[in-house]
């Protein structure tokens, strides 16, 4: 096999087809969570390329938002799911920090209030949806109602087992209304997870970042790998697929998912809209005043 270059993309489907989960049974295990699946390069090489990327991805995003303001019905969601300190927030300030904040919609889902619970699970998740023309970033999802309900025994087993189905009809819906849905996995390894805890103690600017409720998670994560698992398999789908995103090296996980989300947009080709007005005219009448 020829060396690729630094930064280079593999073909073949491009990254999205590389990280791609296939059909069938689900362990995490062998996937390596310091693997650069795509990139042949330095970290240094990663962040040259993650800066790259600003202008193309930039540029791609515009033209989805036009589109929307003229009458298009095309979206994009980016779900960002993984274990505590996997980076969803990371991917939001690097990946997002390239896009123009008019054209995005970032959603962070904490806790469900008394009254979402009420209203059932997914209510939430709806009013979240981007519209036409917008890319939706959502930090954790409607998926925590299959993994931490699941792990700390929020609800019964019986209850978050007819959710999975629940989410497939969800996210068909989604997609079949013009919503491309980009589920990724941020896959990091329990050692790593806690080296960054460590740094976040160590480091007095950090402390705000620290939550002692993640050292007890971490207690339960073979059950939260069981979990990721079930929600792999069984809501990785034609139409809402799942992306498995090694994330031990921040920089790696940060150009993954920007070249994947650059990938979607531009399978979109979403297209510059023709003026709606003569043009000339308009031109006329500006010199005029």
């Amino acid at each position: 096999m020829a060396k690729q270059k630094k930064g280079q993309k593999a073909e073949d489907g491009g990254l999205l087809g590389q990280l791609r989960m296939p059909s069938g049974p689900v362990d995490l295990t062998k996937y390596d969570t310091r693997a650069t699946p795509g990139f042949a390069g330095s970290k240094d090489d990663g962040k040259a390329a993650m800066e790259g990327l600003g202008a193309e991805v930039s540029d791609w995003q515009e033209r989805l938002f036009a589109e929307g303001r003229k009458g298009g019905q095309r979206s994009i969601l980016l779900v960002l799911q993984g274990m505590d300190t996997s980076g969803k927030g990371g991917v939001i300030r690097h990946g997002a920090g390239l896009m123009d904040p008019q054209g995005l919609k970032i959603t962070s889902f904490k806790a469900p209030t008394p009254a979402e619970k009420r209203r059932g699970f997914l209510w939430r998740i709806r009013q979240a949806v981007p519209s036409h023309g917008l890319i939706g970033i959502f930090d954790r999802s409607h998926y925590e109602d299959v993994l931490i309900a699941r792990v700390r025994n929020l609800v019964a087993p019986s209850v978050w087992d007819k959710r999975y189905d629940q989410i497939n009809e969800f996210e068909a819906e989604l997609a079949d209304s013009g919503v491309t849905i980009l589920k990724c996995y941020l896959h990091i390894s329990a050692d790593e997870q806690k080296v960054r805890l460590q740094e976040r103690l160590d480091n007095p600017t950090k402390h705000w970042k620290y939550n002692p409720g993640d050292v007890d998670e971490r207690e339960f994560w073979p059950d939260y790998m069981d979990a990721y698992h079930a929600a792999i398999e069984r809501c990785g789908t034609e139409k809402a697929p799942w992306y498995v995103v090694p994330s031990d090296r921040k920089w790696y996980r940060n150009w993954a998912i920007t070249t994947m989300l650059l990938e979607t947009l531009k399978s979109l080709d979403p297209q510059w809209p023709e003026a709606d007005f003569d043009v000339a005219t308009e031109k006329k009448r500006l010199a005029a005043t």
